[in-house]
């Protein structure tokens, strides 16, 4: 099934055309992309690992992401996303928007605006349902634990996760 995203201007606004995922984007047009990092009330992350065989990203570790589609807010992805990914719902409530930073996604798809959520809810990780055409497991681990797989090459790379230390800072505060 095609995919299309709203197009965005410069500022965040919604311009009203839309973008056909695959098809190279203009300079000036930005699609939203959403980050969605599950925090369990110990501290704890809930992290996935994507399949062997998708791109730069075999058997890395991350947290749930993905592209908001036409006529979603960023909150409706991410809730959306973390059913697709790991087949859990998100409370709406429980999540506070982190952050929002531009991106630029790989070659041809333009540039985006990312929205980093953090969501606080607990997760029965046996309750996990991984999509398997995206990933192969799934676990809680802690900020230390990310920052470790982080150098050691084992969870996606600072350059998707520039945040990533400011992130855990503001999670140990909540």
């Amino acid at each position: 099934m095609t995919e299309y995203w709203d197009i965005y201007d410069e500022n965040g606004i919604k311009t009203g055309r839309l973008h056909k995922r695959g098809e190279r984007m203009q300079p000036d047009e930005y699609h939203l992309v959403v980050h969605v990092w599950i925090v369990n009330n110990i501290g704890g992350f809930l992290v996935q690992k994507r399949i062997p065989g998708t791109r730069d990203i075999s058997n890395k570790w991350e947290t749930v992401g993905g592209h908001a589609v036409a006529g979603e807010d960023s909150l409706q992805a991410a809730v959306r996303e973390a059913c697709e990914e790991i087949g859990i719902t998100l409370d709406p409530v429980t999540g506070r928007l982190f952050m929002r930073r531009i991106e630029y996604p790989s070659a041809g798809d333009g540039k985006a605006f990312c929205d980093v959520w953090v969501f606080n809810q607990e997760v029965d990780i046996g309750s996990v349902v991984l999509n398997p055409d995206e990933n192969c497991d799934a676990m809680w681990v802690g900020a230390e634990d990310i920052l470790q797989m982080i150098e050691s090459g084992a969870f996606r790379s600072r350059d998707c996760y520039p945040y990533v230390d400011d992130l855990l800072v503001f999670c140990e505060g909540q």
